[in-house]
């Protein structure tokens, strides 16, 4: 495991994501399991994964984190569009295939919504959610975020506009 332990949970622990942890990145986003969920439509090769490594999970505006079970890399999470002025901030995660219903994105999104809540502040954190995507929707339902509302065919995934479902949870509803 080559980054450091952030956060602690019984099943999964969230570290941080290093420069070694780019092929993991690259070959999990790429397969079409993983990305039928998601918002992310374009193919990444390594160079491109580098790239976002640098730009975007090694900069101070973000946290991303690799969630890792039993030693091993599963998934990323991470909070993104933190506003400390409003107290505002997004989630998003994903899980490598063959790590999909074993609760780790539950345990690992339920650490890391904790952790906006009493380490940055914040006052609402918010999910997106292709509306095809049930599983990611019930993780967020399971941990106690209400549906706020969906906006129509936000989304173009595999040649047809899709729903995209806005899921929120305050701080003063959380309970975890």
């Amino acid at each position: 495991m080559p980054g450091a332990v952030f956060l602690r949970g019984d099943d999964v622990t969230l570290r941080t994501v290093e420069e070694e942890d780019v092929t993991f990145l690259r070959d999990a986003i790429n397969d079409p399991d993983v990305r039928q969920g998601l918002l992310t439509a374009k193919p990444f090769n390594g160079r491109q994964e580098e790239e976002y490594f640098e730009e975007h999970i090694s900069n101070d505006e973000t946290v991303n984190l690799v969630i890792c079970a039993d030693g091993e890399a599963v998934g990323t999470i991470g909070l993104k569009d933190i506003d400390h002025h409003t107290g505002n901030c997004e989630i998003g995660l994903w899980l490598a295939s063959e790590f999909h219903g074993r609760g780790y994105g539950t345990e690992a999104s339920r650490l890391l919504t904790d952790y906006a809540f009493r380490e940055l502040r914040m006052h609402r954190v918010l999910a997106r959610v292709l509306a095809t995507n049930g599983a990611s929707a019930g993780i967020w339902e399971k941990l106690g975020f209400e549906e706020e509302g969906v906006h129509r065919d936000e989304a173009f995934k595999d040649g047809e506009y899709v729903d995209v479902r806005y899921f929120g949870v305050l701080a003063d509803e959380w309970t975890e």
